[in-house]
């Protein structure tokens, strides 16, 4: 069994829609960081970085408990685990590993600031606007190109694409229309959008 601590975030989606899709049992515990759950001490002691998600499986390597943190790394765990959704062979295990990196290191930290700036900032801050939204439409035409060469972003269904996924959602956030200036980006979202654990991935934790 495996506790996964989340919320209702495009990194937290990441992990319940990869349990759903390995089909690995797992318990909920929602951490609602608007309240500030994510520094309490018992979460801490699962993630001393104060960010979700984290897991604890407790069937981990040699039979033990094991906790961790960090989408990425997760997503990584949870594919060797299992043996799916990442290729045991160098070559298209090294393709889906830089994609997940260009995730974790662009998609993630551009499209969280133009949510941010956009959003949710206290004042408008026209500069931080464009300079995000600008960085975030880069990184859709670098998709763009890639899914206009593959079915999926690493060639196969993989863990690449649940981590790019969640974050695709709020495309509108982002003031981009798929179907208008990212056609190849429209055929993989509507694709993924309709496999059945990715649907029930994310709807964890439910409101």
């Amino acid at each position: 069994m495996i506790d996964l601590y989340t919320w209702a975030t495009p990194n937290g989606r990441k992990i319940s829609v990869m349990l759903e899709e390995v089909a690995l049992p797992y318990r909920v515990h929602a951490v609602d960081i608007t309240r500030g759950d994510q520094f309490s001490p018992d979460f801490m002691a699962v993630n001393p970085n104060s960010k979700i998600p984290a897991i604890v499986d407790h069937d981990g390597p040699g039979g033990g408990a094991m906790s961790l943190f960090e989408s990425g790394a997760i997503l990584i765990y949870l594919a060797e685990k299992t043996g799916k959704l990442m290729p045991a062979e160098p070559r298209g295990r090294y393709q889906v590993l830089q994609w997940l990196m260009f995730q974790m290191g662009g998609i993630g930290p551009m499209f969280g600031q133009a949510h941010h700036f956009r959003r949710f900032a206290p004042e408008t801050i026209p500069y931080a606007i464009e300079r995000y939204t600008k960085e975030t439409r880069r990184l859709y035409g670098v998709l763009d190109r890639r899914l206009g060469e593959a079915e999926y972003v690493a060639g196969d269904f993989s863990i690449t694409d649940v981590a790019i996924f969640p974050w695709t959602v709020r495309h509108d956030w982002q003031g981009v229309d798929l179907a208008a200036e990212f056609p190849n980006v429209k055929r993989w979202f509507d694709a993924i959008a309709a496999r059945p654990a990715v649907a029930k991935g994310m709807a964890v934790p439910s409101p």
